[in-house]
């Protein structure tokens, strides 16, 4: 709760264009973790493709705003061509691998990522290539619209803090969804398939549909996602959707909020992407504090931020080996 207030109020409390970036980017990664999770937490289903369908949401964004006349008529064009291909994507991925163990469905699913990012990297016609592509958004989503002549509690209200609120609402809209999924008869199901397939099946649950079916809605899930990261940024490129450090930040935001929680995805989110964005700031200033004595100086060097957050990982591993909402969880239920 504290989370959502903080980045409902954000664009106020924490005025400027970086907090604002990071706050946006923390809501768009809050739906593309917990639509993770509805596949890895409560399915069982290790997947390294679904970056993928993230891309293909930013994609399909991109390229209609390029090819038709910038406006809402083209957001939902590349939305709609956006999610077709990514369900006809994991509808294939799914029906051909499902079936097979784990580990090999991982290395499946990690192979078909990997000759996306290619064939996106090579159609420079359609995707740019690896400059990726710079498009226009509709008119009230740009920075130069001012809505107000005069400013909102001290902020000026502009397209950059409307194209904020729009994301938070749709967000908001799809982690209650992903809530109701995960809450309802199928999601018992889900969870009894992760728990145990082979007496799941038994007792009369096609294990290889309901699979395919979170398979489909966690790629749809990110697709949405994908769009509304594009639609932020008014750009997209491989770098931006589809690499590969991206799976595995998604990865670390779920192992730290916690697994099979979907709170989880809003805590791990948050803390992931803010230490990423400002822990390097704070060494800064440590360094700075710190700059007579030189064993801690070279200690707190800015430059070394990724290994702070590779300790800060650990530590949190450690302490909390089901995620801190999993710990929570787990405190809560104590007598």
């Amino acid at each position: 709760i504290a989370i959502v207030v903080l980045l409902a109020a954000a664009p106020f409390l924490f005025p400027g264009p970086k907090s604002l970036a990071v706050a946006a980017k923390i809501l768009v990664f809050v739906i593309l973790v917990a639509s993770y999770d509805l596949l890895l937490g409560y399915t069982g289903i290790v997947s390294f493709a679904h970056t993928m369908f993230f891309g293909i949401g930013a994609y399909g964004v991109a390229i209609a705003s390029i090819r038709m006349e910038p406006g809402w008529a083209a957001v939902f064009a590349g939305l709609g061509g956006g999610l077709a291909v990514s369900l006809a994507f994991a509808l294939l991925i799914g029906l051909a691998s499902l079936r097979v163990r784990a580990i090999f469905y991982a290395m499946i699913t990690l192979a078909v990522a990997a000759a996306f990012q290619t064939l996106v990297s090579q159609l420079s016609d359609l995707t740019g290539g690896e400059d990726g592509l710079n498009f226009k958004v509709p008119q009230m989503l740009r920075p130069a619209f001012r809505p107000f002549t005069e400013p909102l509690f001290g902020v000026t209200v502009d397209g950059r803090i409307i194209t904020y609120y729009l994301i938070a609402a749709v967000c908001l809209v799809l982690f209650l969804l992903l809530l109701r999924i995960v809450n309802s008869p199928f999601g018992r199901v889900l969870q009894a398939i992760r728990e145990n397939p082979f007496r799941a099946e038994a007792i009369g649950y096609r294990t290889v549909l309901y699979r395919s079916l979170s398979n489909l809605l966690a790629a749809a899930f990110a697709t949405l996602a994908g769009a509304m990261y594009a639609l932020w940024l008014r750009y997209n490129g491989p770098d931006t959707s589809l690499s590969f450090e991206i799976m595995l930040n998604i990865l670390l935001m779920l192992v730290i909020g916690g697994m099979g929680t979907m709170y989880g995805a809003v805590v791990g989110a948050s803390l992931f992407v803010f230490a990423q964005s400002y822990l390097q700031d704070g060494l800064h200033v440590i360094h700075d504090a710190v700059s007579g004595v030189a064993p801690l100086a070279l200690l707190f060097e800015p430059d070394r931020w990724l290994l702070w957050l590779g300790i800060l990982f650990v530590v949190s591993v450690y302490y909390f080996p089901t995620g801190i909402a999993g710990r929570l969880r787990e405190l809560a239920r104590r007598p």
